[in-house]
């Protein structure tokens, strides 16, 4: 009997058999596809995430960006440099989520991939996890089976708080001139952005909704965007994909069992960046296991009481900052990107150095007149 099994390899569930094993416990991965597996995303990584890890991620980066170039509708361009100590890291998730699972690898944690979760049983005081091939036992469970996983169902959480939003990216192979800049685009899609993330070999262009609103046309959209950069997206492949978005706090843990990364709905509302908080939740999830394994009974509630307080009261500014602008996008990209600092606040965001919580009352009362009174 392991001491945890982990369901999903992505950077919630590496991160967590991680963590676990360098702790000495015993840790299998499950994970459905072979690795490594495309999993779509644009791949924009904070390097805040170096401090929670003891080894160099330099060979999952595929490259690392230090400007931001904002358009609206396509013109009115705002350029800044990203004012950080370490530049945004431009990966390839293939790469990435499997570079984790190798480190915990070589710490002891056992990884089975190409075996899919069939159901999973509770037995009083361990899960039994079946799969296609045999069934598995562990004392604790990690469900990190991302936006369209099964597991948190089957643990009981029928009706999670998120906001699901929709998404649509096209892996394009490309020469790329300039593989220092992140492009984002917000006057062609209403209730979201686009994106063009740089790669080593080519571009990460997607498009996202992230408040709601009527059914867009993202294919015709994205084509659009992509002619911009002289790019034909239409010969790439294309993939639409659910994103799990913050909606509130909420319970993440059940008996002997807890939810991580997109199947925990830890996504930014604002920007969409679903790594970092990803690993945010590997990280505490282990570390409330490994107490839980040591005898602590309240250890899996004060894993969701952490991520509530540290991450939730985070996002509870993104939201309210997301529902401002996405709503008024014109507004807000005149009173806050095209500001002088909006650009390198954005960068000091996404790299990890600043909080929403450090800057949105300000934000919000310049898009929101008579902020202060209402809120």
């Amino acid at each position: 009997m392991y001491d945890c099994i982990i369901v999903g390899a992505g950077p919630a569930g590496g991160t967590a058999a991680y963590h676990l094993a360098k702790q000495g416990r015993s840790v299998l991965v499950l994970e459905k596809e072979p690795l490594p597996r495309y999993k779509p995303c644009g791949g924009g990584v904070s390097p805040a995430i170096a401090q929670w890890f003891d080894f160099d991620f330099s060979p999952a980066i595929s490259v690392k960006a230090d400007s931001l170039r904002f358009t609206w509708k396509l013109g009115d361009p705002v350029e800044a440099k990203i004012a950080t100590e370490e530049p945004v890291w431009m990966v390839r998730r293939d790469i990435f989520d499997h570079f984790i699972v190798q480190q915990a690898q070589k710490l002891g944690a056992e990884l089975r991939d190409n075996t899919e979760v069939t159901s999973i049983e509770f037995k009083g005081d361990y899960w039994q996890v079946n799969t296609a091939n045999e069934p598995i036992t562990g004392r604790y469970l990690i469900a990190a089976d991302g936006a369209k996983g099964p597991m948190a169902k089957w643990l009981g959480f029928k009706e999670r708080k998120r906001r699901l939003a929709a998404a649509l990216e096209a892996e394009v192979l490309a020469t790329v001139k300039d593989k220092s800049t992140i492009h984002f685009e917000f006057g062609l899609v209403k209730n979201g952005y686009i994106w063009n993330f740089p790669k080593a070999d080519g571009y990460s262009i997607g498009v996202g909704t992230f408040i709601g609103g009527e059914p867009q046309d993202f294919k015709k959209i994205l084509d659009e965007y992509a002619r911009s950069f002289n790019v034909d997206i239409k010969t790439s492949k294309q993939y639409g994909y659910p994103l799990c978005l913050w909606n509130g706090k909420q319970k993440l843990h059940t008996q002997n069992a807890v939810l991580a990364g997109e199947a925990a709905c830890v996504v930014d509302p604002m920007t969409a960046e679903g790594i970092r908080p990803s690993i945010f939740s590997g990280l505490i999830a282990a570390g409330a296991i490994n107490e839980a394994l040591s005898g602590d009974t309240n250890a899996l509630e004060k894993y969701s009481e952490a991520i509530n307080e540290e991450w939730g009261t985070e996002m509870a500014w993104a939201q309210k900052l997301a529902g401002a602008f996405y709503r008024f996008p014109s507004i807000g990209y005149k009173a806050g990107v095209k500001r002088p600092s909006g650009a390198k606040i954005m960068g000091k965001i996404l790299c990890g150095e600043l909080r929403y919580g450090d800057i949105a009352d300000r934000a919000l009362k310049r898009l929101i007149p008579g902020f202060g009174l209402k809120y």
